[in-house]
């Protein structure tokens, strides 16, 4: 039987009760496949990798070592939000790493999307290969797979969180997940007690604000754009707009223009602000933002984040523009 095929019996997760039959039942399967061995984990704070790690601490408890890094790309308080949880709630065996300044040192003055991508992913498996090997007896390593990852990548899927470890570390797969459909996944979360900020985290690339600081990224660009970012999903939370469109960010393009401050000319750059809504991805529409909440937005990121002077709305649908700017 190809276990990377979802049986047509297999009923859809849409409960609680559903979930927690489908946990007992891979924690049996884990605690089968694992025995007394360690288990790695790549934990981005993504919701893939979150549900992974929560159902297998319930399974194997400290046998699974955690490692985050903190490539300096996450949004605002992401990654305390992963020490929070896992290591201070559900008392995982978590390796944090921050890695910022190598990340951004690598990064510097890099402006094409796709060299910064690749120096992204490149770095990041340097870093998790170097933890890797610090630690002893592990024989397993876990991923977030979910079953559109298997359906797009016709059965054979790359490392889908750690892009590609080096060949000689051999490692069995742990992928409790991977014939989960993503709405299955967040039920999953919501039944291990995860929080819904983490659960229904909405989709973040993997170079993270990498590629949306646009061009050459600068380390005083990305805290504006990170600030910036941060307002616009607390309006969204605060208006009831963060329940009904699929992914919103801010953007911000390595150009500037003139303002006016405390009654002098300053230059800054633009936030744009990017709404849409898609069901697969693939095509997208753009949200209705009313008014009075982008005159609130505007007026927030340009009063409390130091270098930003404008703020824009992107009102492109997918086709012509992608969902991301880079």
């Amino acid at each position: 039987m190809n276990t990377n095929v979802r049986p047509d019996t297999m009923q859809r997760i849409t409960t609680k009760e559903l979930a927690d039959s489908f946990i007992a039942e891979q924690i049996a399967l884990v605690r089968e496949q694992v025995g007394d061995k360690k288990v790695l984990l790549a934990l981005s704070g993504g919701v893939d990798s979150s549900v992974v790690a929560a159902l297998l601490i319930k399974a194997i408890g400290k046998q699974l070592v955690c490692v985050h890094v903190n490539h300096g790309l996450m949004r605002k308080g992401e990654s305390e939000q992963v020490i929070e949880v896992f290591r201070n709630q559900l008392d995982a065996n978590l390796i944090y790493i921050d890695a910022t300044d190598r990340f951004l040192d690598k990064l510097k003055g890099v402006a094409e999307p796709e060299k910064k991508r690749k120096i992204i992913g490149g770095e990041f498996i340097v870093v998790f290969d170097e933890e890797a090997r610090k630690l002893d007896d592990v024989d397993f390593l876990a991923q977030g797979t979910i079953y559109p990852d298997i359906l797009e990548s016709d059965g054979v899927k790359a490392h889908h969180n750690v892009g590609g470890l080096p060949e000689d570390m051999k490692f069995e797969l742990v992928e409790p997940i991977k014939l989960l459909y993503k709405d299955e996944v967040r039920v999953v979360g919501k039944a291990l007690g995860l929080p819904s900020s983490m659960v229904d985290r909405q989709p973040f690339p993997g170079p993270g604000l990498g590629v949306r600081c646009l061009g050459a990224i600068t380390r005083d660009r990305l805290h504006a754009l990170r600030e910036a970012d941060a307002i616009l999903r607390e309006e969204f939370d605060n208006c009831g707009l963060a329940k009904t469109v699929w992914q919103y960010f801010i953007a911000v393009p390595d150009m500037k223009s003139v303002g006016v401050k405390d009654d002098k000319r300053y230059e800054g750059w633009p936030a744009i602000i990017r709404a849409v809504n898609t069901t697969d991805a693939m095509t997208a529409t753009i949200e209705e933002i009313p008014y009075d909440v982008l005159h609130k937005i505007t007026e927030r990121i340009t009063a409390e984040v130091d270098g930003i002077n404008r703020v824009l709305l992107d009102l492109t649908p997918k086709p012509v523009g992608t969902i991301e700017w880079e």
